[in-house]
């Protein structure tokens, strides 16, 4: 694409997002309050996960893309799980983000934690995706709840299908990411590294969700301290990368004041390097000079103007090919599908 004006960027990139998440806000409270983070995976997450079908996974997929085009956000990684709706989800994500615009790679979460039987039917439907031309990576949960067999068969199929794999890595103290070592290569995303030691040796984008961190008390992870390329995701919670940004730059300099917001800067940009896609997006702001020292400390700068492959996908404040409302009122009633079964676990 040509030169883009001061007031103009490429499409943003979430380098790691979980679209399946989006109608969890409301969602009915946990049997009791996890005081820890494994707690917060097993009385929130994993239930909800259990709790999706395609129908639901397709309006949250599709309201998340509509609210990442909202903030400029033109491309999604994403790291998607539902044990009990596995076959075809990919295709269904892809599909939801497709009618809003959005570009998006896409992943199943391979893990244990339901038997080999589910282990197996996560990795035939990253093979069903990828195989069928899907953009895509192969997913895998986490060391911890993977056997050494499931993390060799996801890094087998990535290799088969030329593309990495995209994995939560050292989030918590409990998680066993030395699980990793001897598997991981330059393409494949390395998810928080919270707990990874400097020396760690993993190939791979560690991808930083500083909010996500936050949120769930395990920790800063000091990205600057990594050898390797670090870049930017949210973990679920939209796809505000701006925000995402900010919250990255104050974090940083909590931790050392003298750090400035290029370095978080360099982080957003690098997901131009994993999504080079998005480089032949054009987002307007209603901003002037879209600068690192500008933007991160200034709020509510929203995109007026988005064009995907030359396509103008978003203008006065709305998406081009798809009604708003409608996506909004279809998610709110998906949810509501979403919360009754939730009950019911």
């Amino acid at each position: 694409m040509g030169t883009l004006a001061a007031d103009q960027t490429p499409g943003l990139v979430c380098a790691h997002h979980h679209l399946y998440s989006t109608l969890a806000r409301g969602m009915p409270a946990p049997p009791r309050t996890p005081t820890e983070f494994l707690e917060i995976l097993e009385l929130v997450w994993w239930r909800l996960d259990r709790a999706l079908d395609l129908d639901v996974i397709y309006h949250s997929a599709r309201l998340g893309a509509l609210e990442a085009l909202a903030a400029g956000c033109t491309a999604i990684i994403d790291h998607h799980e539902s044990p009990n709706a596995i076959d075809d989800s990919l295709s269904v994500i892809a599909e939801a983000c497709a009618e809003v615009g959005v570009r998006v790679s896409c992943s199943y979460g391979v893990t244990d934690r339901h038997g080999p039987e589910g282990a197996e039917a996560g990795l035939a439907e990253n093979d069903r995706f990828l195989s069928s031309g899907g953009r895509g990576m192969v997913g895998l949960h986490a060391g911890f709840t993977c056997s050494d067999e499931t993390i060799a068969a996801a890094a087998a199929l990535a290799q088969t299908h030329g593309v990495g794999v995209h994995v939560h890595v050292a989030e918590g103290p409990a998680d066993t990411w030395q699980k990793l070592r001897g598997h991981a290569t330059n393409d494949w995303l390395l998810i928080h590294g919270v707990h990874l030691p400097d020396d760690h040796d993993l190939s791979g984008t560690i991808v930083h969700n500083p909010r996500s961190n936050m949120n769930n008390g395990v920790g800063y992870a000091v990205p600057r301290r990594f050898a390797n390329p670090v870049a930017l995701g949210t973990d679920g919670i939209g796809a505000d990368m701006l925000d995402e940004f900010r919250l990255a730059f104050v974090k940083a300099r909590e931790d050392d004041v003298t750090v400035g917001p290029d370095v978080a800067w360099g982080w957003l940009r690098t997901g131009w390097d994993l999504f080079p896609e998005a480089l032949n997006d054009a987002v307007t702001w209603n901003y002037p000079v879209m600068d690192s020292w500008r933007l991160a400390y200034s709020t509510q700068v929203s995109p007026t103007t988005i064009e995907i492959d030359g396509e103008v996908v978003w203008a006065d404040g709305s998406p081009t090919k798809v009604d708003a409302d409608e996506v909004r009122r279809s998610a709110a009633e998906a949810a509501q599908t979403l919360f009754d079964r939730l009950e019911g676990l």
